[in-house]
């Protein structure tokens, strides 16, 4: 994570090539839509997600 503004999330990878900001709603999760595209924006597979995520 980069930095926070507000209820925005910044996030930047390593090479500052991949920039995501998530708007974070208190005791709400993410729409399964909206992680979806986030995946696919950081350039990502749902199988690369869930290994990065899960450590599986």
């Amino acid at each position: 994570m980069d930095h926070i503004e507000g209820g925005y999330y910044f996030l930047i990878n390593d090479y500052g090539e991949i920039h995501l900001s998530i708007h974070v709603h208190k005791n709400k999760t993410l729409d399964v839509g909206l992680l979806k595209k986030l995946i696919n924006k950081a350039g990502m597979t749902n199988e690369e997600y869930i290994e990065y995520f899960y450590g599986k």
